[in-house]
């Protein structure tokens, strides 16, 4: 019996992610009623209130599972010099998304929450700073840079594969953004001088 029930709450939630999901692609999450969203999926307002206090509450629990998926990412495949490690972590950052693809639509669409975006990018400039400062420790002033090319480069390819390139896998996806990114690294090693005398 209690696994019955189990099964009922996590199909409750379930229901509950993807019916927010779908009310941000039309508007902001503080725009959305708790109303607008058991109707959207078909459930009693009281069902709502048993698993959530209200709308932020079911957000913050999907942006913690996202967040804590991607930590577990880190973790397993942490940031170092050799390249091995950053092609496997990206690759289970496209699993994650893919497997969540909808509210992670939701999130980083027009509707979605910038907080969110910034924690994600925090987490990673947080996890590959020290490496790359080793990396480049006549360079650490220009690190900035640095990250915000490939961290915009990388949320830019991230919104058009969850939006349009459907039939990309998340290894395709992966190997494709390994690629940019030790591209972005090669061309930040050099100087200007040496574009020209190319």
């Amino acid at each position: 019996m209690e696994k019955k029930v189990d099964r009922r709450v996590i199909k409750t939630r379930r229901q509950l992610k993807k019916g927010l999901a779908a009310l941000m692609k039309e508007k902001s999450v503080n725009q959305i009623t708790v109303k607008e969203l058991v109707e959207e999926v078909d459930i009693n307002r009281s069902t709502f209130y048993l698993h959530f206090k209200d709308i932020q509450d079911l957000l913050r629990e999907i942006e913690e599972s996202m967040e804590a998926q991607i930590k577990r990412a880190i973790e397993e495949h942490p940031i170092v010099s050799g390249n091995e490690n950053a092609f496997y972590f990206i690759e289970d950052m496209f699993r994650v998304l893919d497997e969540e693809r909808e509210i992670s639509k939701a999130l980083i669409g027009p509707n979605g929450d910038m907080g969110f975006i910034h924690r994600i990018e925090r987490i990673i400039k947080e996890n590959s700073r020290g490496t790359l400062e080793k990396m480049f420790p006549g360079k650490k002033e220009d690190l900035k840079y640095f990250y915000a090319f490939c961290l915009s480069g990388c949320l830019g390819l991230v919104k058009v594969w969850l939006n349009e390139g459907e039939e990309k896998s998340p290894e395709e996806m992966a190997q494709m953004t390994f690629n940019m990114i030790a591209n972005a690294k090669d061309a930040f090693c050099q100087t200007a001088s040496d574009f020209l005398d190319k």
